[in-house]
C-alpha cells in the first residue's frame, strides 16, 4: 500500500483525501476525507480575476489540510486545479501560494483530464454492480464547468462546457449583488437556455444518449440525493451510490428554483456554502436527465479526488 494525499480544488470547494492505496489489488482505503467551501471562482466569469479574499479563504484551507498531510505521513501528494484558475488572469498568484504552503504546484488541468480523473475515481468501484448497464455516462457537475465522460472499462470520450452551479448563479440570479429569492422565471429561463446549449456543445464529441447508466458527482448531486432521502444529516455513507428517480429529481429541482434562502438553509443536510448555488446545480442535472432520458441518477461520493488519488499510485 502506498499512502497518497490528493487535493482538488475547484471553483466552490477544495477537497482533500488522504488514502492508502494498492494498484495491484485497486483497493483503496480512506484515511481522511474533507471539504471546505472557498468559493476560489468568485467573480472570475465576470473579472477574469482571482479576488484577493477569495485566494485568502483557499490559501487558509491549504493550510489546515497542509497539517492534515503531516499529521498522516502521506508519502506522495498531487494538487489538481480546476475551472476557476484555469480561467483567470492571475493564476500565477494562486500557484505561488499553494507551492509555498504545500510544497508542490498546483497543476491548472484541462477539462478533458479533469474528465478522466472523475471517471476512474467514480467508476472503478462500479464493475461489481451488475444491474448497471455499460457505457456510463459520468457526470461531474462542478462550480465553475460541468464533465461528460462516456466509458465502459475506459474512457470513450469527454467534453468539459462552462456551465456550473457558481457560473450560472453568478451570471443570471445575482441583481445588486444579492442572488434573487427566488429567481423569477426569465432568470432561470436564461440559465436552461446557457444549459441547453451547452449540452448541445457537449454532445457534439461525447455520444450522451448512448449511455445506459448515469453516474452524478459532486457537491449538487449528492446534496440532491441527501434531500431526496430526507437526511437529518449530511450522510455521506446514505449517499454513496444512492439511486435517485428523474420525477424526484424533477421535484427537488423545482422546489429549491422556487424557494427562498431561507428555506433552502433550513435543510438539515445542506452545506451552508451551497444555499445560494444548489437550485442552479439542480436544473444542470434533471435537464441532463431529461435531455438522455436517464429514469435514474446513481449518486458516486466518489469522484476526481479518488481519480487523482489513484493517479499517484
Amino acid at each position: 500500500m502506498t499512502r497518497v494525499a490528493a487535493v482538488d480544488c475547484g471553483t466552490n470547494s477544495i477537497r482533500l483525501l488522504v488514502a492508502d492505496v494498492d494498484p495491484a489489488t485497486g483497493e483503496l482505503v480512506e484515511l481522511d476525507r474533507r471539504m471546505t467551501i472557498v468559493r476560489l471562482g468568485q467573480g472570475v466569469d465576470r473579472t477574469g480575476r482571482l479576488a484577493p479574499e477569495a485566494l485568502e479563504r483557499t490559501f487558509a484551507a491549504c493550510r489546515e489540510y497542509a497539517a492534515v498531510i503531516k499529521e498522516h505521513g502521506a508519502e506522495r501528494l498531487r494538487f489538481v486545479a480546476t475551472s476557476a484558475s484555469r480561467d483567470a488572469e492571475n493564476r500565477d498568484e494562486f500557484v505561488r501560494g499553494v507551492l509555498d504552503i504545500l510544497g508542490v504546484e498546483p497543476e491548472v488541468i484541462s477539462g478533458d483530464q479533469e474528465a478522466e480523473f472523475s471517471f476512474t475515481g467514480a467508476t472503478r468501484e462500479l464493475t461489481g454492480l451488475d444491474d448497471l448497464a455499460r457505457p456510463y455516462l459520468v457526470v461531474d457537475i462542478g462550480g465553475g464547468s460541468t464533465e461528460f465522460v462516456v466509458g465502459d472499462d475506459r474512457v470513450r470520450a469527454a467534453r468539459s462546457v462552462d456551465v456550473g452551479c457558481v457560473r450560472m448563479t453568478e451570471r443570471h440570479l445575482v441583481v445588486d449583488g444579492a442572488v434573487s429569492d427566488p429567481p423569477t422565471a426569465e432568470q432561470i429561463a436564461a440559465i436552461r437556455a446557457d444549459i441547453e446549449a451547452a449540452l448541445d456543445l457537449a454532445e457534439e464529441t461525447v455520444p450522451l444518449r448512448e449511455a445506459r447508466t448515469l453516474v452524478g458527482l459532486a457537491g449538487s448531486v449528492t446534496t440532491v440525493s441527501a434531500i431526496a432521502q430526507e437526511l437529518p444529516e449530511y450522510d455521506s455513507a446514505a449517499i454513496h451510490h444512492s439511486r435517485v428517480p428523474r420525477e424526484r429529481v424533477r421535484e427537488i429541482a423545482e422546489w429549491l428554483l422556487r424557494s427562498t434562502h431561507a428555506e433552502r438553509a433550513a435543510v438539515p443536510s445542506m452545506h451552508p456554502g451551497r444555499v445560494d448555488v444548489i437550485a442552479a446545480g439542480a436544473l444542470v442535472l434533471i435537464s441532463i436527465m431529461d435531455r438522455i432520458g436517464a429514469e435514474e441518477v446513481v449518486v458516486s461520493e466518489h469522484d476526481i479526488l479518488d481519480g487523482i488519488a489513484w493517479s499517484k499510485a
